[in-house]
């Protein structure tokens, strides 16, 4: 099958190339990642400056195109134009560090897989916990299960899945979870600093949420060494509110 590969961590990261090692072998396989690391820039385009592309030496291992853009500029590139054909599914990741909850919404990783399914492609955004991992080629193994459940049952059009691996071996996971994504927000806050010439600039940091209970939810079913894999729908629409708001008689305001 063709596949499309791409990541927000830049084309020589190692998350990317185990998922490249991995499929490989069996399918035909093209890298269209940011040339740089590229990391919670969301769902940003492009769209103020040209972007640029690099085809990538055969001697560098990979089959692809490095890109200055963005993650979702990536995947809207290369089915737009430079692929002959639209790929069977797009694969975004390994990243180094879970991408779950609140985070979803800042991630570039996940922003690439819902490009995809935005485009009408099959995706998944792939990520181990932890920023230093030993475990790429584990997350891979597991990637290419998940891809031949894909294949056999399909998803819904504007549907990814946001797997999150916890950072062991395959064979020590304690299981798969089946989860929803948690909303919790971060303990934020930016750390003030003064640089050589006397001015002030800020560094953002932030602490993780308490441990839920729930473990359903995509957070504690990785702080609980389980890996998550949850539906994100591209449909943003509150549909438990749609109906209410109908009665709120906005239609007044202008009369």
């Amino acid at each position: 099958m063709k596949i499309l590969l791409t990541n927000d961590d830049g084309i020589y990261a190692k998350g990317l190339l185990a998922l490249y090692d991995r499929f490989a072998e069996k399918h035909d396989v093209t890298i269209i990642a940011p040339d740089r690391e590229r990391s919670a820039v969301g769902h940003g385009l492009t769209i103020y400056s040209p972007i640029r592309i690099k085809k990538i030496n055969d001697h560098c291992k990979v089959n692809g195109y490095a890109v200055s853009g963005t993650p979702a500029d990536c995947v809207k590139l290369g089915i737009v134009e430079l692929l002959d054909h639209k790929p069977d599914m797009v694969i975004s990741g390994i990243n180094p560090g879970a991408n779950v909850g609140i985070n979803i919404n800042y991630s570039g990783t996940a922003a690439a897989a819902r490009e995809a399914a935005l485009l009408g492609i099959p995706a998944m955004a792939v990520s181990v916990q932890g920023f230093i991992t030993d475990h790429y080629a584990d997350a891979a193994v597991f990637a290419e299960k998940l891809f031949e459940k894909i294949v056999q049952r399909g998803l819904p059009r504007g549907t990814f899945l946001n797997v999150n691996l916890p950072d062991l071996p395959l064979d020590k996971a304690e299981g798969v979870i089946i989860s929803r994504q948690g909303a919790s927000a971060l303990d934020e806050y930016f750390d003030q600093r003064i640089d050589t010439r006397n001015r002030t600039y800020y560094w953002h940091g932030c602490d993780l949420p308490a441990e839920i209970e729930i473990r359903e939810i995509d957070e504690n079913a990785v702080l609980n060494n389980f890996i998550s894999v949850t539906p994100v729908r591209c449909d943003m629409t509150d549909y438990s509110l749609l109906d209410d708001l109908k009665t709120w008689d906005i239609g007044g305001i202008i009369e």
